[in-house]
């Protein structure tokens, strides 16, 4: 929820406020994160804000929230490489500002850019989305060194927090910056995919050079592809699994029912119908449920629980 702002004038009262005359020029500052006060709200917030977004913080040393709040507030923006600043004002020692802008409760954030308020939330956020948050605000800006490396990292981390949507959000960033980058656009193909939408995932992909196409991130993605086509042929999970109870020597049943299973979502059963194969019979159809584990494994990623333990128990079958 973004609060309430009035205009950017309202902050110009002389008796809370140092006003900067017209034409004056505000020293420029090289710290990314600061204190602010009444005092130095409009050259530290608002005229800064002229040269790339600025956050204030309203905070108090009372607040619980706050606490939890400011030093994922202070990592996002280190991370953002300068651009985008954070200012932080005790709103017990400076209340007229946050009075003007109808704060009612903390922490509240609220960004300038171009010496207006342009977006904010309350309450204490999970890193994934305050990097989102800062993603949007530096959209089509120039990227610093070093801050699309970041930003990946950044996405990673929403992945692995359970948050595809700012994930989305930041690679979409770096891709505003770097529309070849080969590791944004097969993060964004990989969620695209995960999330069902393959005509787009696809579509996506289509973006990457022909000479990248060997990454291990953009053929992960194709084998999410390749497996969602295989199982578009299937018969429903359950008559898959009838046929496998009534003749458990039938590989192709099998077979069918791991794709099915690893369209729904089941990774491990469906490693361990693949398994069972080569455990009876590690020749058929030329190892092809070898092959068809490695591919999930592929499209799983090498650190996913499900690869993890499916490449254990093959190894078990394999070598005992």
């Amino acid at each position: 929820m973004t609060p309430d702002i009035p205009a950017t004038d309202a902050f110009a009262d002389e008796d809370d406020v140092t006003i900067i005359e017209h034409g004056d020029e505000p020293t420029a500052t090289p710290d990314l994160i600061k204190d602010v006060t009444t005092q130095t709200f409009v050259q530290d917030v608002i005229e800064e804000s002229r040269r790339q977004p600025v956050l204030i913080d309203f905070w108090a040393p009372w607040c619980g929230p706050c606490k939890q709040l400011t030093p994922v507030l202070e990592k996002a923006v280190k991370a953002a490489g300068g651009r985008v600043k954070l200012t932080k004002m005790n709103i017990d020692e400076h209340p007229a500002i946050p009075g003007q802008m109808g704060i009612q409760s903390i922490p509240a954030v609220v960004a300038f850019v171009n010496g207006q308020p342009a977006d904010g939330f309350m309450g204490a956020q999970p890193e994934a989305q305050i990097n989102a948050f800062i993603a949007r605000l530096t959209k089509n800006m120039p990227a610093p060194e070093g801050s699309i490396e970041e930003a990946l990292q950044d996405a990673e981390a929403a992945v692995e927090a359970g948050d595809p949507q700012a994930a989305a959000a930041i690679y979409s960033e770096v891709l505003a910056q770097d529309a070849a980058n080969v590791a944004a656009l097969a993060g964004l193909a990989r969620l695209q995919a995960e999330a069902g939408a393959f005509d787009r995932a696809k579509e996506t992909l289509a973006k990457i050079a022909d000479d990248k196409r060997e990454d291990a991130a953009v053929k992960a993605v194709q084998a999410i592809l390749d497996l969602a086509e295989q199982a578009k042929s299937l018969g429903p999970i359950t008559e898959l699994e009838q046929k496998v109870a009534a003749d458990p020597a039938d590989h192709q049943a099998r077979f069918d029912l791991a794709l099915a299973l690893n369209a729904a979502g089941r990774r491990g059963d469906a490693a361990s119908h693949l398994v069972e194969i080569v455990r009876r019979a590690r020749g058929w159809n030329d190892d092809g449920a070898r092959k068809q584990l490695l591919q999930f494994f592929e499209a799983w990623g090498p650190t996913d629980e499900a690869t993890v333990e499916g490449r254990r128990r093959l190894s078990s079958v394999l070598f005992a």
